[in-house]
């Protein structure tokens, strides 16, 4: 079955899921094994995308992001969950209808109709204004030690300060080397904080951050520039990005974002969902995957959606046995 769907003749599904990563494609899976009829729309932009390897997936370690997407749209098409990526599975908005259900308008023009809806569009990381860190995102430039850690083991790490987290991402860095150096850049640290960094062996460089000067961006060694012309050396450069949700689907149903804080300090934005069900404020809609916790690995994410499917479907089979009964007893019939 072609990704892209060409001349898909069904606009009406049990479920429509607008997002295609981890969280979307798991939630589709178990949605098309529970014999439901849904359609993953898929913009084609997944956060993982800018990196080689995705890490801490058990039984799928070290997989390339695409191969990963791409065996799991082959799993649901082979149970008959249908798929739209690229522009035509760019989900614009969605309104509810008179019934009850919600019809979701796509870029392409095209619009279908859902009884239920699973929202795992995900986040956008934005990165510090600073030359170079996008083009090097997940290469050279890193968040997160747990999905990168290991590979930079041993090695001298920079930690970009931009905010009072800083000091806790050198902590918990220098659980994979004892060669990190904090870049102060824009943040001003306390005397405490400088005392703690001594401690633990994290060296401190006073000044602000330009440039990133990579290598070759795909594991080579980099380093960063400072305004007032000097330079440190470093084989990966750690930064905190903003983690702000994907929500255009989810405002144009009236369902707002919120902003996410670690230790009192604003980090980005998510959908607020109910952690055990992914289910909304607004009836019928759902919400897994990093849209609703932005800082969850791969494998959070696709449990997130796969629970969340199971919430779907227990619903549409209460409704049905609802329904049932309703018809059998206006028949008149008896046991």
């Amino acid at each position: 079955m072609s990704d892209a769907m060409d001349g898909i003749s069904d606009t009406s599904f049990d479920v429509v899921v607008v997002g295609g990563g981890a969280a979307g494609l798991a939630g589709a899976l178990t949605l098309a094994r529970a014999r439901r009829s849904v359609l993953v729309l898929d913009s084609g932009s997944p956060r993982g995308a800018p990196a080689a390897h995705l890490h801490g997936y058990l039984g799928r370690d070290g997989a390339a992001p695409a191969e990963l997407l791409a065996t799991g749209r082959a799993e649901v098409a082979a149970y008959g969950g249908r798929i739209r990526s690229g522009a035509a599975g760019t989900a614009l908005a969605a309104d509810r209808t008179a019934d009850g259900a919600f019809l979701v308008r796509c870029a392409d023009g095209s619009a279908v109709r859902a009884r239920r809806l699973l929202l795992a569009t995900g986040v956008v990381d934005e990165l510090p204004e600073v030359a170079g860190l996008r083009e090097h995102w997940g290469r050279s430039v890193l968040n997160c030690p747990y999905c990168h850690g290991w590979e930079v083991r041993d090695q001298p790490l920079a930690v970009l300060a931009t905010g009072p987290l800083a000091v806790h991402q050198a902590q918990l860095w220098r659980n994979w080397s004892d060669r990190v150096t904090l870049l102060t850049h824009t943040w001003r640290l306390s005397e405490g904080e400088r005392e703690l960094l001594a401690a633990l062996g994290v060296a401190v460089v006073d000044g602000e951050v330009v440039a990133l000067a990579a290598g070759d961006g795909d594991g080579g060694p980099c380093g960063v520039r400072l305004a007032g012309g000097g330079a440190v050396e470093c084989r990966a450069l750690v930064v905190a990005p903003r983690f702000t949700a994907r929500a255009g689907v989810a405002a144009s149903l009236g369902l707002p974002v919120v902003v996410v804080a670690r230790d009192g300090v604003a980090v980005g934005t998510c959908l607020e969902a109910d952690p055990a069900t992914g289910a909304t404020a607004l009836a019928g809609v759902w919400a897994a995957g990093n849209v609703t916790s932005p800082t969850d690995q791969l494998a959070a994410a696709a449990a997130a959606g796969a629970r969340a499917a199971v919430a779907i479907n227990t619903e549409l089979v209460e409704e049905g046995t609802r329904r049932a009964l309703e018809a059998y007893r206006a028949r008149g019939d008896r046991p």
